[in-house]
């Protein structure tokens, strides 16, 4: 999903200039960020244009321990990329030459947050794009930031002040600085340091600073919107974790459900029965058959009609005890005394992922069960299944890890800087409900007058058949081309999604000419 990630930020002139929205997508800032760039001032002429000097840089709380000049295609990671297998591994060998810096940054006993800015040595396009973290993981993206660079922007990743694994939370327990890094002081710290470092290599400040990531990424997007409402002038948000204690509940209950038993469970090919039923039902609801369910909220599929009978199994039914599993996937966590909803549940066409929900299944747990036992429970060996879904949301809403939660609807400063936030989210995501993202941005609305008032500032896309952060029977986007093909206004390509005015409604196609000329009128005016 980076390719829609950076592509829609190619796309909607944050590649060139500014965009303001006119029907269908939110337009990058109408002004430059001024975030704080004060300490790098008196240094500028010292450094401006020598990468080594940069070592050299005073700036708060802050230790540079590397500024040096990387050859084209000469970069090599200290270590492969955790994320990705031996044969999956990146390739940087395409890298145009940079100034490499990282950067150390202490703002607090206890805090200590890694991050790493790579200058593009020539090309510059004046821009500053940082780019988020997925799930628990304390290590630099490097891979994030090849895009990046090769398009001309300065680039930035942080650790979040830890080391450790996507599924990993211990980093916190008895260290509550860590804890306050990772959920928002060491992207604040990277961004601020950033722009000072970049004024003081250049010369010159970003004239727009970008925010793109997805999951974790796209959580940590909206926080800036919320706490730090000056650090970016754009902001793609993709599929946000952003309501972690409640995501983590419903997350787990859904493992409880799927493993409560053997006859519970669904294996792969009963879930891509499940899915064919799915499809049966619904794919005809937007007059074309393509195997993607363009609007889910409009599919109302019970999976009892592929019900086996009484007593028996088969590869052509489910069980009683399996169409009850699926029942229970597709139902929102709800409090058991009031039945107010906690967290919305997985929607009919994200059948076919389901195969990863359970406990030995770390890309879609994500760590949900180190978050509550080391964060909540302050128990590394905490069961999740010692206690309801519910019960696990009222003490996780009354510790500390509440502090991730990115809910505040109040973006309203962010948007008066004049940020732009683009939200985007796959509606057969089988790791976050589709439908968190449409409760955020109505929460949004609410707070801040309707949709209609946020038509120039917010806009949301969901995508029919995509996955977390990508992947699915949906459109898949290929960064490089989609890179390419964006700078063509002619390029006739799809992009599919749904109009945040009319959440619970329509949804169509848009050829990419048909966007890119809406866009391009934007930056006209």
């Amino acid at each position: 999903m980076r390719a829609l990630m950076l592509g829609l930020l190619t796309a909607i002139g944050w590649g060139s200039v500014t965009v303001a929205s006119a029907a269908s997508v939110a337009s990058a800032a109408s002004a430059p960020s001024a975030g704080p760039v004060a300490a790098a001032e008196s240094v500028v002429s010292a450094t401006s244009g020598n990468c080594a000097r940069l070592s050299e840089l005073s700036l708060p709380h802050t230790m540079i321990t590397l500024a040096e000049r990387v050859a084209m295609g000469a970069f090599v990671p200290a270590k492969p990329f955790s994320l990705a297998g031996p044969t999956q591994q990146p390739s940087y060998k395409g890298l145009p030459a940079f100034c490499r810096v990282a950067v150390q940054v202490s703002p607090v006993p206890g805090s200590l947050i890694k991050f790493e800015l790579w200058l593009p040595e020539r090309s510059w396009n004046g821009k500053f794009l940082a780019v988020g973290d997925p799930g628990l993981l304390g290590e630099i993206i490097y891979p994030e930031m090849i895009s990046p660079l090769v398009h001309g922007y300065a680039t930035a990743s942080t650790d979040t002040g830890h080391e450790g694994s996507v599924g990993d939370a211990s980093f916190a327990l008895g260290h509550p600085e860590k804890l306050i890094d990772n959920a928002y002081r060491g992207v604040h710290e990277m961004t601020v340091l950033s722009k000072a470092i970049i004024r003081a290599y250049y010369g010159d400040a970003p004239r727009f600073a970008y925010w793109t990531g997805c999951s974790t990424g796209g959580a940590q997007g909206l926080m800036e919107a919320q706490r730090f409402p000056t650090d970016f002038d754009g902001i793609i948000a993709g599929a946000p974790a952003n309501d972690v204690t409640h995501l983590a509940a419903a997350r787990l209950a859904g493992a409880e459900a799927m493993h409560r038993n053997a006859a519970s469970f669904l294996p792969p090919e009963k879930l891509r029965l499940l899915h064919a039923a799915v499809l049966r039902a619904c794919d005809a609801l937007d007059g074309v058959e393509d195997g993607v369910i363009e609007n889910p909220q409009l599919c109302h599929f019970d999976p009892r009609v592929i019900e086996c009978a009484r007593g028996t199994d088969g590869s052509t039914c489910l069980t009683a005890q399996q169409v009850q599993t699926a029942r229970r996937l597709y139902s929102p966590l709800r409090n058991p005394r009031t039945r107010a909803i906690l967290f919305p549940g997985l929607m009919p066409g994200s059948e076919s992922a389901w195969d990863a929900i359970g406990p030995g299944s770390p890309a879609l747990l994500a760590g949900f069960p180190s978050i509550f036992g080391d964060l909540v429970f302050q128990n590394p060996r905490w069961d999740y299944r010692t206690l309801s879904a519910s019960e696990l949301v009222a003490r996780a809403d009354r510790s500390a890890m509440a502090l991730i939660n990115a809910t505040n609807p109040n973006v309203g400063p962010f948007f008066a800087h004049g940020g732009k936030l683009i939200q985007y989210h796959g509606w057969a995501d089988p790791a976050i409900s589709p439908l968190n993202s449409v409760n955020y941005y109505l929460s949004v609305a609410r707070a801040l007058g309707g949709t209609k008032a946020l038509a120039d500032e917010y806009r949301l896309f969901m995508v029919p058949g995509m996955y977390h952060c990508g992947g699915g029977d949906g459109p898949v986007y290929d960064m490089q081309n989609f890179l390419k093909t964006t700078q063509n206004p002619h390029y006739e390509g799809t992009f599919v999604y749904s109009r945040p005015e009319k959440p619970h409604g329509w949804n169509g196609d848009m050829t990419q000419a048909q966007l890119l000329q809406l866009l391009y009128e934007s930056v006209r005016r």
